[in-house]
């Protein structure tokens, strides 16, 4: 199947996602409350994170194993990410849209989350984890490089437990849309 990468880049660029229903039909979404990690000194986690951070068990890496990152967070009993999505990713990932920030232990992939980045906006799809702390280290790291690369904002798209615990907060369409704006006229850099 053919897909319009400009146009696919073009719905994330509006504020729109794609996700797949329970059918595996891809339909594109919208929400009129989205879900940010702060890039700020609202970001925070729990202190036992701290820990482990000072431990330094897990290296990280961007795109060292994209496949892999997408397999992970599709291999849940409940999925959005369609076997079609999972290939619009990969086609996304190959354009320099789609990317994997992955934690690893040795050469074992330990968690990672999948975002996609549109100037200055990384916007989170999707994270998992195969060794325990593996994604919260992969999203303190991430919220580390991503204020280095003057990022404008994180998105998460949809609230829950694990994200509040990191600050996470919602902001309304109109505000969405006016940091949208501003991050589709700067250009940022994951790697």
């Amino acid at each position: 199947m053919q897909y319009d990468i400009a146009a696919i880049v073009q719905g994330y660029a509006q504020g729109y996602f794609l996700m797949a229903d329970e059918s595996d039909r891809l339909n594109w979404y919208g929400s009129r409350h989205r879900t940010l990690i702060p890039l700020d000194e609202r970001f925070r986690y729990p202190k036992s994170l701290q820990r482990v951070l000072n431990q330094e068990r897990f290296s990280v890496a961007v795109n060292r194993d994209f496949q892999a990152v997408v397999a992970g967070c599709a291999n849940r009993e409940v999925t959005w990410i369609s076997p079609e999505l999972q290939e619009i990713y990969w086609l996304l990932y190959q354009t320099g849209y789609a990317y994997s920030f992955e934690t690893w232990q040795g050469d074992e992939l330990a968690g990672g989350i999948l975002g996609i980045v549109i100037g200055g906006a990384f916007i989170g799809e999707s994270m998992f984890y195969r060794i325990p702390d593996g994604s919260k280290v992969a999203m303190v790291k991430l919220v580390e490089r991503l204020r280095q690369r003057k990022f404008v904002f994180f998105d998460a798209q949809m609230m829950n437990p694990h994200l509040e615990r990191f600050g996470a907060y919602g902001v309304g369409d109109e505000e969405y849309q006016g940091l949208l704006d501003k991050a589709l006229h700067r250009h940022c850099n994951l790697v």
